[in-house]
């Protein structure tokens, strides 16, 4: 029988038991249930589903002392930062279950009958649906809130959809743990759990599976993305894969408050390990700024990663991109010896050299490495940053007097990047209702939906046109009186009619 084995990213020791892999007819019989839920989960009043939600919070709050010092023995995040993601696991449930009483979610249309248009127009009601059940690929980095319980379960779960979760293998005991405390609330068939890798390439493939969520590498995604797509019914996957997250220092900011720059810098690259989605790994700053920024990074330290696996390719990356002749390394924090540990590393390179060698020096080295571009001209910038490829975020530092040059920089950033920051750092995605977290490929394989925030819950519905049907027989979203009392677009008027 073949398992799942966690390990203590510290120590590079076994850490639990091992979890076996599921079989075949284990994911048949999973998908089954699920498809088998669907009709029940998906006909259950938003309300009610809304308290299911908050049930589900609840309760994952109560187990959180023992899933946190589960997660931290498998991941080495500590206890202070899983502490806060398990709360903002619990946050983004409670938040869709604002999102179900509110209602805008399924953006229900309403459109009179008007015999005078060309052609003439009937009575038509619209409405999302959702799709039926739905994977998701669990992240290694957040093993609570893109993992089992995390935001594309709950933005699926609040859509209407059962879920079948792929657990990640760097840390199977916590997602055994967390998947226990949402079966306990949910109803049969409504969520379930697969462990490896096998199961996750059936559970893509199997026909009761209507769409897919994936957090994780760009080669890994990208192969479940072609598989979703070969299906003989072709289905939705999102995927949120590989980000570099440029970040644009200005020569105003670089010489008002260098040191800050620095600083801020150093500490959005190196948290988590550098393991975070959107750690800037590549920064654009005046040839003055380097001494800072490798004082800065120098002074940091690394740590335990969260697999040897990402641990052997951030060293062989690394290792790589130093002996390209491309760029040379300027800097190296420290990290401890024993384990799956990482350093902190700064290259330098010219922005000519840059711009000659765009692919070769934005592959994603995930871990805390970047890059500083340096370049004379800020008006070069633009050019540039409009070749890169896409990213999640981008972020322009700039003083007071920087107002117009920052606007062309961004200008060219929103082509390529999902959100942009102003003197800030991307670490750090709120769950809100403005919030996008996605981006052009290979930030993401959809740049048009999010996969943090209130909309993220898009990903699970599709329309439906009612066309002349008698009012009792529809939804309640759509039907004349509005008696849920949601927000509604009736002929072309937006508002709670």
């Amino acid at each position: 029988m073949t398992v799942v084995q966690g390990y203590n990213p510290r120590t590079g020791e076994p850490f639990g038991d091992p979890v076996p892999e599921t079989t075949d007819d284990q994911v048949d019989a999973l998908a089954r249930a699920a498809a088998a839920a669907f009709p029940a989960w998906s006909g259950l009043p938003a309300a009610e589903r809304a308290d299911v939600l908050e049930r589900l919070a609840d309760a994952l709050d109560g187990w959180a002392e023992s899933l946190v010092a589960v997660a931290d023995a498998e991941t080495a995040l500590g206890v202070p930062r899983l502490s806060g993601e398990l709360k903002r696991t619990t946050n983004q449930l409670r938040l869709f279950a604002e999102v179900l009483r509110e209602g805008s979610y399924v953006e229900a249309v309403l459109d009179s009958a008007n015999p005078d248009t060309v052609p003439p127009r009937p009575v038509l009601r619209r409405l999302l649906r959702p799709l039926g059940p739905v994977a998701v690929f669990s992240a290694s980095n957040f093993p609570f809130a893109f993992s089992v319980a995390g935001g594309d379960t709950a933005s699926a779960l609040a859509a209407g959809c059962p879920v079948v979760v792929k657990a990640h293998s760097a840390h199977p005991g916590t997602s055994r743990e967390t998947a226990r405390v949402v079966a306990s609330v949910l109803p049969e068939g409504v969520f379930g759990i697969v462990y490896g890798t096998s199961a996750g390439v059936a559970l893509v493939k199997h026909p009761a599976v209507k769409a897919v969520g994936f957090t994780g590498s760009t080669a890994g995604g990208r192969a479940l993305f072609d598989l979703a797509q070969g299906r003989p019914d072709p289905i939705p996957f999102y995927g949120e894969l590989g980000s570099v997250n440029p970040a644009v220092v200005l020569p105003g900011a670089a010489a008002a408050r260098a040191e800050e720059v620095a600083t801020g810098f150093a500490a959005s690259l190196t948290l988590g390990v550098g393991q975070f989605c959107t750690n800037p790994g590549l920064l654009f700053a005046p040839e003055s700024l380097v001494p800072a920024l490798a004082a800065a990074v120098g002074g940091t330290t690394g740590g335990a990663m969260l697999n040897e696996r990402m641990s052997d390719s951030y060293r062989s990356g690394t290792e790589e991109l130093a002996a390209s002749g491309l760029a040379k390394q300027v800097a190296a924090g420290s990290a401890p010896e024993e384990g799956f540990s990482a350093a902190p590393k700064l290259f330098e390179v010219p922005l000519e050299v840059f711009a000659e060698n765009v692919e070769k020096l934005t592959e994603e080295h995930f871990g805390p490495a970047g890059v500083v571009v340096t370049y004379r001209d800020p008006a070069a910038l633009p050019e540039v940053l409009r070749a890169l490829p896409g990213t999640l975020t981008g972020t322009v530092h700039a003083s007071d007097d920087e107002h117009e040059l920052a606007g062309a920089v961004a200008a060219a950033l929103a082509g390529v990047a999902g959100r942009l920051i102003f003197n800030g750092w991307p670490t750090g995605v709120a769950v809100a209702w403005g919030m996008h977290h996605g981006g052009p490929w290979p930030a993401t394989t959809n740049p048009l939906h999010t996969s943090v925030g209130t909309t993220s819950i898009r990903r699970w519905l599709a329309p439906v046109t009612y066309q002349s049907w008698p009012d009792a027989l529809l939804p309640p979203e759509l039907r004349e009186a509005n008696p849920l009392g949601i927000p509604r677009r009736v002929d072309g008027v937006l508002g709670v009619h």
